[in-house]
């Protein structure tokens, strides 16, 4: 006997952030608006589709978005507003189904095997879902539907904005083949560039590359590649449980030696702060360690964890333990990193951390 495939369908709102401002303000549709602190440290939280025309994406320094497309309107993110309406469209999510997996406020995953709607189909209730999002909040999404989470998120990307794509169990090898290397998860410029000199370019290319040789040369994430060259993923659908680390990071433009990485560690220190700042489920609750994560330029990753006698209050205090952390990474001094990543770990409720001031003493791994 075999299982019955997961019906599986992802939810991305489209532009998100920037669909609220111009939905709420009338005099942005239409214009190129990008969500973002104006400033030299500053990032793009969203760029309307009017903008992303002129090559400005999210997370893009908020400078280089202004060169790109001078005539764009920025507009401060006002994150009170967008969880608002993230809270709406988890209400039309739970009218189908009580398996949904929060990704962030814009996009989710939602296990619809047996929806309670009571629909005939996932297909049905992917339609019925953006059909109660646009009567409901006046902005649209797009779907993907298909036999796992992989499928599905690379499927609601196909026909953005405001589209739908179904990919079906027996379509998934078909639909993958053809796809560039660049559209599976973690392979980016560093990775295409490394597969490139394999001549792998397309998921078909990677589906017939040996496995072991893959995995020899990359180890688990090697193997994992050739999984998802078939559309293997055997991920659950998992509803959103307590966060036991708020992280960001990113890969570098180039590599870089361990003392240049300091600007990149306070700028994600900022962004992390924000984040937990922003999760009103975590609201009572405080991180006691702060986490450093390096993948070095041959795809090593390593990461130094401290608790501080004195946990974490603020973005800079975050910034300066894990640049401190620096310390503890033993790698030649030659050894440059193609990815820096900040944490927030160890969460406790703000009740345990008041009334067991001791759990705070230094530990560190």
């Amino acid at each position: 006997m075999t299982t019955p495939p997961r019906k599986i369908v992802h939810v991305d709102m489209d532009a998100f952030y920037a669909s609220v401002e111009q939905r709420d303000d009338p005099s942005l549709r239409g214009r190129p608006v990008v969500v973002a602190w104006k400033g030299a440290r500053s990032v793009v939280c969203a760029a309307s589709y009017e903008a992303r025309r002129f090559g400005v994406r999210s997370a893009m320094p908020a400078m280089r978005a202004e060169r790109l497309c001078p005539q764009a309107v920025f507009v401060p993110p006002d994150f009170t507003r967008y969880k608002a309406v993230s809270r709406q469209v988890r209400e039309i999510f739970a009218r189908h189904t009580d398996l949904i997996e929060p990704l962030s406020l814009d996009e989710a995953y939602l296990d619809v095997s047996t929806p309670k709607s009571g629909l005939s189909s996932a297909t049905a209730v992917a339609e019925a879902i953006r059909a109660a999002i646009r009567a409901e909040t006046r902005l649209t999404a797009s779907a993907g539907v298909a036999p796992n989470k992989f499928l599905a998120k690379i499927a609601s990307d196909f026909r953005k904005p405001d589209g739908l794509f179904v990919v079906r169990p027996h379509e998934a090898l078909g639909f993958l083949s053809p796809l560039p290397v660049e559209r599976l998860p973690g392979v980016g410029k560093v990775m295409h560039g490394k597969l490139a000199e394999l001549r792998i370019a397309t998921v078909a290319d990677l589906r017939a590359f040996d496995a072991a040789q893959l995995e020899r040369r990359f180890g688990r994430y090697g193997r994992r590649l050739h999984e998802l060259s078939f559309g293997i993923d055997e991920r659950p659908v998992t509803p959103h449980q307590p966060t036991l680390q708020v992280s960001c990071e990113d890969t570098l433009e180039r590599d870089l030696p361990l003392d240049e990485l300091a600007p990149h560690i306070e700028r994600l220190a900022e962004k992390t702060w924000a984040a937990h700042q922003r999760e009103e489920s975590e609201r009572h609750r405080v991180a006691r360690s702060a986490v450093l994560k390096l993948k070095t330029a041959d795809f090593h990753v390593l990461t130094r964890t401290v608790t501080p006698a004195e946990r974490p209050s603020s973005a800079r205090q975050l910034a300066g333990i894990a640049c401190a952390l620096r310390a503890r990474v033993t790698l030649p001094p030659r050894t440059r990193y193609r990815l820096v990543g900040v944490g927030l770990a160890g969460f406790i409720d703000v009740d345990s951390a008041d009334a067991q001031p001791e759990l705070f003493g230094e530990a560190a791994r």
